[in-house]
C-alpha cells in the first residue's frame, strides 16, 4: 500500500517537483517547491484528521497535497489537469490502488480555483490547504522595489494559521499581516476567487471558513 513517505522519498516524484518549481521560478512567481508541497501535505491532513477521516484517508489527501503542483511542468496555465494526469501515470506505475488512484487525481484536478470545485473531501482539504498557504518565505524576489502584487501580499504576511475549533464547526484562517508591504485590499484583489472556493471547500467539509486579518473579521 502505498504511503506519504514513499511519495516524498521518490526521486522521480522529487525531480518533476523541483523542475517544475524552476519554471515557475522562471515565470517570476513565489515559491511552489518541497515547502509549499509539504506544508500543504501536512495541513490537509490535519483538516481531515481533526474532522475524524479515516487514516487512510488522511494518507491520500496528503500524497494528493505532496503532488498537486507538479503540473507546473507542463505548464502553469491548468497546471491543475496536467497534473492530476502526470499524478495519474505515476500512481498507477507504483501500482496504487485503482480507487485511491481516483480519489487523489480528482483532488489534484479540482484544487485550482479557475475551474476546481469540492467534489469530494479530499478535494476540500486541499483546496483549503492550498489557498492558506500565504507566508512572507515565498517570495524570492529579492529586490523590494520590483515587487508585484503576489510578492507585496506575501512578503506582507508575517504569520498566517490555519485552524478548527474545537466544536468541529469553523476553519479560520488568521493572518498577521504587516502593512507596510501589502495593502489588506492587495490581498483581496489576488485571494478573493480563493477565499470563495475556500467557502466552498469548508462547506463541503460541513464547516464555515472565516477569514481573520490583524484581528478583525473579514469573511
Amino acid at each position: 500500500m502505498l504511503t506519504f513517505e514513499d511519495v516524498k522519498n521518490n526521486e522521480t516524484i522529487r525531480t518533476y517537483i523541483q523542475r517544475a518549481d524552476e519554471s515557475l521560478i522562471a515565470l517570476g512567481y513565489t515559491e511552489h517547491s518541497f515547502a509549499h508541497v509539504t506544508q500543504v501535505a501536512e495541513t490537509a491532513g490535519y483538516i481531515l484528521e481533526t474532522l475524524g477521516y479515516p487514516a487512510r484517508t488522511v494518507e491520500l489527501v496528503k500524497i494528493a497535497g505532496y503532488l498537486h503542483d507538479i503540473g507546473n511542468l507542463v505548464n502553469r496555465v491548468d497546471h491543475s489537469q496536467s497534473g492530476a494526469v502526470m499524478a495519474f501515470r505515476i500512481l498507477d506505475n507504483l501500482d496504487c490502488d485503482p480507487a485511491e488512484i481516483a480519489t487523489i487525481v480528482t483532488a489534484i484536478g479540482n484544487h485550482d480555483e479557475g475551474t476546481g470545485l469540492p467534489v469530494n473531501a479530499v478535494a476540500a482539504a486541499l483546496i483549503l490547504a492550498d489557498k492558506s498557504d500565504v507566508r512572507r518565505s515565498r517570495v524570492r524576489n529579492t529586490d523590494m522595489a520590483s515587487f508585484d502584487i503576489h510578492d507585496r501580499v506575501n512578503y506582507s504576511v508575517r504569520k498566517s494559521k490555519l485552524k478548527i475549533n474545537e466544536e468541529h464547526t469553523l476553519i479560520k484562517l488568521k493572518l498577521s499581516v504587516d502593512t507596510a508591504y501589502g495593502s489588506i485590499m492587495d490581498y483581496f484583489e489576488i485571494f478573493m476567487q480563493r477565499m470563495i472556493l475556500c467557502r466552498k471547500a469548508a462547506e463541503k467539509l460541513g464547516l464555515q471558513f472565516k477569514l481573520m486579518i490583524n484581528e478583525q473579521q473579514l469573511i
